[in-house]
């Protein structure tokens, strides 16, 4: 990244701040150090404080030595005027600002009686409450200039300690006098000013990538569902696609994925997943999309049935599922149903961590989906977005990632056969080969079960079980217990005779309107070579014309 700190202030800024025609006074720099209980954080950057008579400038090390990463941030507070501009370099060509003239004379403080020597000055303490944490201020008259290395207590005299809670502390570490000192000059050009709330969301937004895929895209059940330059549709518009650069991602980084829902006409919960396909094998599921699900390789067990694209072979890789969702009742288009004391949210906010999956994503440009299982011509509206989120000094995360398996069939709505192979003791095999060893091994399983009322699996407690080489290593019921949490988001959800929603209900790890998280399975170390992984559910019989499915996906990740 490139590290470039313009020394440059327009002349207008200069002059709203009553410094452009006064003589630079001597001045003090201070130096803070941050501790947590009582031990100094390492690796920090120290807070600088320079302050005169009429200005202060809060800054750090780095900053002040043209080291600072983007973004970065400076505060300049103005004497005379009690007022204070926070200064943001977002990037090395952009910078924005805003004014505040009113914060620091509505600060309050609790003055004491208590006294100490700091630096080798005498200090008194002040105190208030913000948001709830205890601020201890030491602040010290003998020096004449007023400062503190935040905004809190500008206007108290020079803090130097600062205590939150008892237990984190920015304390001045050394005072230096500095000869005609101009503190406005050590701040970068202002840029725009803007709002407070506009400004603290650019500050925000630069700290991270944002990957912006879908924007208000329909899903739906049409055949006037058609592709255009930059979003394909398959199965009837019930699968949307887009061709995603993704950029280098460090190892450490954390990485989301965030979509919002809303119903564009369909009433019903609805199987939701995000994904990506994978290209390092010579078939890729894009294949079955352009040239119809028979064309996927075909799964059997010996049910009966033939599952296509559901399992990695020596040349396939299934599709890599980020996140699994469920759409609720109706949010938004339904929401003109009333019920007493009830008022239905507008839309459905899903986020899920997908950072262990970093390894396949990065630096790479992959087609990025999104499905919804639905027969509306409305159908549903969807937004989605990935954020990058760069974390300095985190200790290394996985680095290999192999997607094994997944059966939800996404293209259900073009002939892809249900997943119902749990209905025979073989289950789900899948045989891979590692070409290097594998250390600390982890499968990241997700599992949801479908179909039926009351006697169907989405409403009965099913245990999943999981062999490596043969050998069982996990065993769980995947329950959810919370559906009733996301009532608001359900506005078309049936009513039943005893009081409850439909979406109330408990259910096989899902709940409408809500993510369903994957299960991290410990594997253990794996050597290189042939393995097998086998999932085993014991799916329910058909009742008529209903039946039971369970769509699960598996991830081998580790190192």
């Amino acid at each position: 990244m490139k590290k470039n700190l313009t020394i440059l202030i327009f002349c207008g800024f200069l002059s709203a701040f009553g410094q452009s025609n006064q003589k630079p006074a001597n001045g003090l720099k201070i130096t803070y150090l941050k501790s947590s209980n009582g031990k100094l954080i390492e690796n920090q950057d120290p807070v600088l404080v320079f302050a005169n008579a009429n200005q202060t400038v809060i800054t750090s090390e780095k900053i002040n030595t043209k080291r600072a990463e983007f973004p970065f941030e400076q505060t300049i507070i103005n004497r005379p005027k009690n007022s204070y501009v926070q200064v943001a370099n977002l990037s090395a060509t952009k910078t924005t600002s805003t004014i505040d003239s009113v914060a620091i004379s509505k600060q309050s403080f609790e003055i004491t009686s208590d006294t100490k020597t700091i630096l080798g000055h005498k200090c008194k303490k002040a105190k208030t409450v913000i948001n709830s944490n205890t601020i201890e201020l030491w602040y010290t008259d003998e020096l004449k200039i007023k400062g503190a290395p935040t905004v809190l207590g500008q206007d108290l005299g020079l803090v130097l300690e600062m205590i939150r809670n008892g237990n984190y502390t920015v304390s001045a570490s050394k005072i230096e006098t500095v000869k005609k000192l101009n503190p406005s000059t050590l701040v970068p050009s202002t840029g725009k000013n803007v709002d407070a709330l506009t400004y603290r969301d650019l500050l925000w937004k630069s700290r991270f990538t944002t990957i912006s895929v879908f924007e208000n895209e329909v899903i739906n059940f049409s055949d006037a569902s058609k592709s255009n330059d930059s979003i394909l549709r398959f199965a009837n518009g019930t699968i949307i696609l887009k061709k995603v650069k993704f950029p280098e991602i460090k190892s450490g980084s954390q990485i989301f994925v965030d979509v919002a829902e809303q119903s564009n006409g369909d009433a019903y919960d609805r199987t939701g997943s995000v994904f990506v396909i994978p290209t390092d094998q010579e078939k890729s599921f894009m294949n079955g999309l352009q040239n119809g699900a028979k064309t996927l390789p075909i799964y059997e067990n010996g049910n009966g049935k033939k599952y296509q694209g559901v399992v990695r072979t020596n040349d396939f890789t299934p599709l890599l599922e980020l996140m699994r969702f469920f759409t609720p009742f109706g949010i938004k288009q339904y929401n003109h149903i009333e019920l007493k004391d009830k008022k239905w949210h507008e839309i459905v906010p899903y986020r899920q961590d997908i950072s262990e999956l970093y390894s396949d994503l990065s630096n790479k440009e992959l087609w990025v989906g999104a499905f919804i299982g639905n027969y509306d011509k409305g159908g549903h509206k969807i937004s989605m977005h990935i954020t990058i989120h760069n974390e300095e000094n985190q200790p290394v995360k996985n680095t290999f990632a192999l997607p094994l398996f997944n059966t939800t069939n996404i293209m259900e709505m073009a002939e892809q056969e249900y997943s119902t192979m749990f209905n025979n003791e073989n289950g789900l095999l899948v045989t891979f080969t590692l070409d290097k060893d594998v250390k600390n091994a982890k499968l990241r399983y997700t599992t949801t079960g479908h179909g039926g009322w009351e006697n169907g699996d989405e409403f009965v407690q099913k245990k999943n079980t999981i062999l490596l080489d043969e050998k069982e290593v996990f065993s769980f019921i995947p329950w959810r217990q919370d559906c009733g949490s996301y009532r608001l988001f359900n506005p078309a959800s049936g009513n039943f005779p005893n009081g409850l929603s439909s979406s109330d209900y408990s259910r096989s790890n899902w709940c409408p309107g809500m993510v369903t998280n994957p299960t991290l399975i410990e594997l253990g170390d794996l050597k290189a070579g042939n393995h097998t992984i086998r999932v085993k559910i014991p799916q329910g019989a058909p009742e008529g014309t209903g039946f039971s499915a369970w769509n699960v996906s598996g991830v081998l990740i580790g190192n």
